[in-house]
C-alpha cells in the first residue's frame, strides 16, 4: 500500500513540477524575441511574407495564445491579415481530457482571393512546387499500396460521447475580396461578424451571425442578419434550431434598383442517424409573398415519405413584381392578378409524396384537386376541378395596329418560327392528368362544364375526353399527338351538336353571317411541330348540318328575284326585302386540303329555292369563292316582277360568293350575270317546249274539227257528237 502510495505522490509531483515549468517558461520567455525566425520558416517553407507587426503574447490560466496585426503577401499582395486573433482553451479540462475552449476571438480578418485570366487561384501558389526529386518520390509513394492494419471500430461504437465545450466565440469586422479576372465578377463578403456562447454539446446555444455580400456582375448587394439557438447531441448525429429570425436586405440590378426584404423563421431538427426531418411553424416570405408549412420527412434516400402542410398566404402578383422591380404584367382587366393563394396537405407513401385537400385561388376563380408525383419514374397524376374563369381578363391590352402585324407572316413580325412542342420534354413525361372547369370564357366563347382527361407516356399524348357544352349545344373530342419521332403526328376527332353559330362566330370573330344550330363531325390528322407547317400538312373531313337557320346580312331572295325580273322583263317594285334569308336543312361535307377547305356538295332549302353550290375556303388568307345556285321551286316573293311563270320554274338563279370573309357577309354575295346566260338558255328552252306544246294542241284541235265535219256531211249532224269522245280518245 505505501509503494502504491508513494507512485500516486510522484505522478502528482510531476504535474505539479511540469506546471510549474510551464508557467515559468510563460514568464519567462517572450515569444515576441521569437518574430523574426517565425517569419523566416514561414518563407522558407511557403511562398509568403509573414509580417508580424503586432505583439504576440501568451498565457497559462486559461491556455491560450494572442496574434496582433498579423499579415501574409503573396507576390507583393495582400493575402490575408488579422488584427487581432485570440485563441484560449481551459487548462484544467486538457488535464481531465475534456478540452473545453474557454475564448475564440477573430477580429479584422482580412482576405484577397483572386482568380487570374488562366483560371488559377491565388491560393493555389501558396505552397512552392516541389522539387523534381520530391514529386517522383510523392508519385512512387502513392502508387505503393499501404499496408494499413485492421481499425477496430469497437471502441467507436461503444466508447463515449464527444465532451465539447466552447465559452466563446467571436468573429468581428471580417471581410473577403474574390476576384475573377476571367470573367470580371468580383464577389465581397464585409461587416462579417459571428457570436456564441456557451457551446455544449447536448444543449441549445445562441448564435447569431451578419454579413453584407455585395457582386459585380450583376451588381447586386445583400445585408443578412441569423438569430437562432442551435443544439447538437454528443455524437453529432442530431442537430435543432430553433427560434430562428433571419432576414436578407437585398438591392441591385435583379430588382430594378429597388429594395427587396426576405425573411425566415421557424424551427427545424434532423436525425441523421433515424434519417427524419422535421420543419415547424417555418415561415419564408419574400416581399408580400408568405410561405409557411410544418412538415416532417422520413428517409434521406430515394424514397423520402412526406407529411405536413404548405400554405401560401394571398398575395397580389402585380404588388409583387412591382416590390421585386421586375416589369408589370399588362392584362386586359387591371383587377385581376391580385389575389392569389395556395394551400394543400402533403402526404402519400415512401417515394411518391402527394397533395390533398389542394386549393389554387386565381383572384375570383378557385381550383380544388389533389395530386402525387412518382421519384421513381417522374409520373405526374392530378385531378383539378375549377369553378369559373375568364381567360380574356389575362390576356394583354389590345394594342393598335396590332391587326395589321398580326397578318404579317411569322418571320417578319416576329422572327423566325419555333417549334411547337419541347419533344425531348414529352417524350419523358408520364402524365394522367384529369382537369374540370364550371365555365371558361376564351376569346369571347363561353364554354361550360369542361372535362379534359389526358395521358402521355414516353412520347405518345392522348386526349382522352375534351368535352363542354357551348351555345346552347355541346362538343365532344378527342386528340393524339405521337411524338415518338421528331415529326410528330396528330389525329384530331371532334362531334358538335346543335351549337347556335351565330352568338359563337360573334363572340370568336365578330362575324353575323350565319345563325343556326350546327351539328359537325370533324376527323383530321397533321404532322409537323410549327403552327404553318400543321396547317399545311392538314388532311381529313368535315360534315356539317344545320337544321334550321338563316343567312345573315344577305337576302338570296331579292338576288334570285333580280334574275326573275330580267327573264319577265319588268322591274321590281318591293323596297322591303330585309337582309336575312331563312333556310332549312343546310348540309355539306368540307375537305380539308391544307389550309383550304374543298365543299363540293353544299345543299339547303330555302322559301320557293333549293341552294345549290360548291366552292372553297382559304384560311390561310381568310378568302372565300364560292359559286351558289338558287333553283327556282315554287313562288318565292309577293313582287309582281319576281312572278314565277313556266318560263322560270325550275331554272338556277347564279349568285357568286368571293371575297374576304374576315370583313363581314355584306359585300360577299351578288347576282352573277356571266353564268346568267346559261339560267337564259335554259329559260328559252322551257319557252320553246311551250310554244312546241301549244302548237301540237292547235294541231289537234284542228285535225279533230275537221274530222268530226266530214262525218257529219256523211253521216248527218247527230253523228259528229257521237265520235266526238273516240276521236279525243284517239288524239290522247
Amino acid at each position: 500500500m505505501k509503494a502504491i502510495r508513494y507512485v500516486l505522490i510522484a505522478i502528482v509531483a510531476v504535474i505539479v513540477l511540469a506546471i510549474a515549468a510551464i508557467a515559468i517558461a510563460m514568464v519567462v520567455i517572450d515569444p515576441n524575441d521569437y518574430k523574426p525566425q517565425i517569419e523566416k520558416v514561414v518563407e522558407e517553407k511557403t511562398n509568403l511574407d509573414l509580417i508580424l507587426e503586432g505583439d504576440i503574447g501568451w498565457s497559462f490560466i486559461p491556455l491560450g495564445l494572442e496574434l496582433n496585426d498579423v499579415e501574409a503577401t503573396l507576390d507583393g499582395e495582400r493575402l490575408v491579415a488579422l488584427k487581432k486573433l485570440v485563441a484560449q482553451i481551459d487548462f484544467w479540462s486538457l488535464i481531465a481530457m475534456s478540452p473545453q475552449v474557454d475564448t475564440f476571438v477573430l477580429d479584422g480578418l482580412d482576405a484577397h482571393l483572386t482568380i487570374n485570366e488562366q483560371g488559377e487561384g491565388n491560393w493555389t501558389r501558396i505552397m512552392p512546387e516541389p522539387a523534381e526529386g520530391d514529386a517522383k518520390d510523392k508519385q512512387d509513394v502513392a502508387s505503393t499500396p499501404e499496408q494499413t492494419p485492421a481499425t477496430d471500430t469497437g471502441d467507436e461504437q461503444g466508447g463515449e460521447a464527444l465532451n465539447f465545450n466552447v465559452d466563446n466565440v467571436q468573429i468581428s469586422n471580417a471581410q473577403v475580396h474574390y476576384s475573377d479576372l476571367s470573367t470580371g465578377q468580383k464577389v465581397t463578403l464585409e461587416d462579417f461578424t459571428v457570436n456564441a456562447s456557451s457551446i455544449t454539446l447536448g444543449s441549445e446555444f445562441p448564435l447569431e451571425i451578419a454579413f453584407r455580400v455585395e457582386t459585380t456582375q450583376p451588381q447586386f448587394a445583400v445585408d443578412g442578419s441569423i438569430k437562432a439557438r442551435l443544439a447538437a447531441n454528443e455524437a453529432l448525429n442530431d442537430f435543432a434550431v430553433s427560434g430562428l429570425k433571419a432576414e436578407f436586405k437585398m438591392n441591385g440590378e435583379p430588382f430594378g434598383g429597388k429594395s427587396v426584404t426576405a425573411e425566415l423563421s421557424g424551427s427545424a431538427n434532423a436525425n441523421l442517424e433515424n434519417e427524419t426531418a422535421t420543419l415547424s411553424d417555418f415561415t419564408a416570405s419574400l416581399a408580400n409573398l408568405t410561405l409557411s408549412t410544418n412538415l416532417d420527412v422520413k428517409g434521406f434516400g430515394a424514397k423520402p415519405a412526406l407529411k405536413g402542410k404548405l400554405a401560401i398566404n394571398e398575395f397580389s402578383l402585380k404588388d409583387l413584381l412591382e416590390n421585386l422591380g421586375q416589369p408589370a404584367v399588362e392584362t386586359t382587366d387591371e383587377a385581376v392578378l391580385q389575389a392569389i393563394a395556395f394551400s394543400t396537405n402533403i402526404g402519400g407513401p415512401a417515394g411518391k409524396p402527394a397533395l390533398s385537400d389542394l386549393v389554387i385561388k386565381l383572384d375570383d376563380t378557385t381550383f380544388k384537386g389533389s395530386g402525387s408525383y412518382n421519384l421513381e419514374n417522374g409520373g405526374i397524376v392530378f385531378d383539378l376541378q375549377g369553378d369559373t374563369l375568364n381567360a380574356d381578363r389575362y390576356l394583354p391590352p389590345a394594342v393598335e395596329g396590332a391587326e395589321a402585324k398580326s397578318a404579317e407572316p411569322a418571320q417578319t413580325a416576329g422572327g423566325p418560327e419555333s417549334d411547337l412542342l419541347p419533344l425531348e420534354t414529352l417524350r419523358g413525361l408520364l402524365l394522367d392528368i384529369d382537369f374540370g372547369l364550371g365555365e371558361l370564357i376564351v376569346s369571347n366563347l363561353s364554354i361550360n362544364e369542361i372535362k379534359a382527361s389526358t395521358t402521355a407516356s414516353k412520347g405518345l399524348l392522348k386526349v382522352d375526353e375534351f368535352s363542354g357544352k357551348l351555345y346552347e349545344g355541346s362538343f365532344g373530342a378527342n386528340a393524339t399527338i405521337d411524338a415518338r419521332t421528331d415529326t410528330p403526328k396528330w389525329t384530331i376527332n371532334s362531334d358538335v351538336s346543335n351549337v347556335q353559330t351565330l352568338p359563337l362566330l360573334a363572340d370568336l370573330a365578330e362575324i353575323t353571317m350565319l345563325a343556326g344550330g350546327a351539328n359537325l363531325k370533324i376527323n383530321a390528322t397533321t404532322s409537323g411541330n410549327r403552327i404553318s407547317v400543321l396547317r399545311d400538312k392538314a388532311d381529313g373531313q368535315i360534315s356539317f348540318n344545320l337544321a334550321e337557320g338563316e343567312f345573315r346580312k344577305m337576302n338570296l331572295t331579292h338576288l334570285a328575284c333580280q334574275g326573275i325580273a330580267l327573264v319577265n322583263q319588268d322591274e321590281l317594285t318591293a323596297d322591303d326585302w330585309g337582309d336575312t334569308t331563312p333556310f332549312n336543312d343546310m348540309h355539306g361535307t368540307l375537305d380539308i386540303n391544307g389550309n383550304t377547305f374543298d365543299n363540293t356538295d353544299l345543299v339547303a332549302s330555302l322559301a320557293g329555292m333549293k341552294l345549290e353550290g360548291q366552292g372553297t375556303v382559304d384560311l390561310k388568307q381568310t378568302l372565300v369563292d364560292y359559286e351558289l345556285g338558287l333553283r327556282i321551286v315554287g313562288d318565292i316573293h309577293r313582287d309582281n316582277a319576281c312572278r314565277v311563270t313556266e318560263y322560270v320554274e325550275d331554272v338556277v338563279i347564279p349568285v357568286e360568293c368571293r371575297g374576304d370573309f374576315s370583313a363581314g357577309a355584306a359585300s360577299l354575295c351578288s347576282f352573277d350575270g356571266s353564268r346568267f346566260r346559261d339560267t337564259l338558255k335554259t329559260i328559252a328552252s322551257n319557252a320553246a317546249k311551250k310554244k312546241a306544246n301549244e302548237e301540237i294542241d292547235r294541231a289537234k284541235d284542228k285535225a279533230e274539227e275537221k274530222a268530226r265535219e266530214k262525218l257529219e256531211e256523211k253521216l248527218g249532224e247527230g253523228a259528229g257528237d257521237k265520235v266526238k269522245d273516240a276521236l279525243k280518245g284517239l288524239f290522247k
